[in-house]
């Protein structure tokens, strides 16, 4: 039996939810599905410039939950940037806390 996902505090909103190369329409795009909790990780981490300790406490996560969660994102990004594939913001059941 896999344990559930414990609850992952997450403060960013975000209000744009796609993203797509310029000039291809969407209907022939492939799509990366990114979570609104890898979203948060990557603002915390790569655009606050926090360490990961730092921002696994203010996600109330451990340390090596956030890692798993960075590395998830990353390739997800990366994977669309290089394959030239729309990324899609899910909220997957999460709750936004401010």
């Amino acid at each position: 039996m896999v344990r559930p996902i414990k609850p992952r505090r997450i403060i960013f909103d975000p209000s744009v939810t796609y993203f797509k190369p310029r000039a291809i329409p969407l209907s022939i795009l492939e799509e990366v599905d990114l979570d609104v909790d890898e979203l948060e990780a990557i603002r915390l981490c790569d655009l606050k410039k926090l360490d990961q300790v730092e921002a696994a406490k203010k996600m109330k996560i451990s340390q090596s939950t956030l890692q798993r969660i960075l590395t998830s994102a990353h390739k997800k990004i990366a994977e669309a940037l290089i394959e030239g594939k729309a990324i899609k913001i899910i909220k997957k059941g999460r709750k936004i806390k401010k």
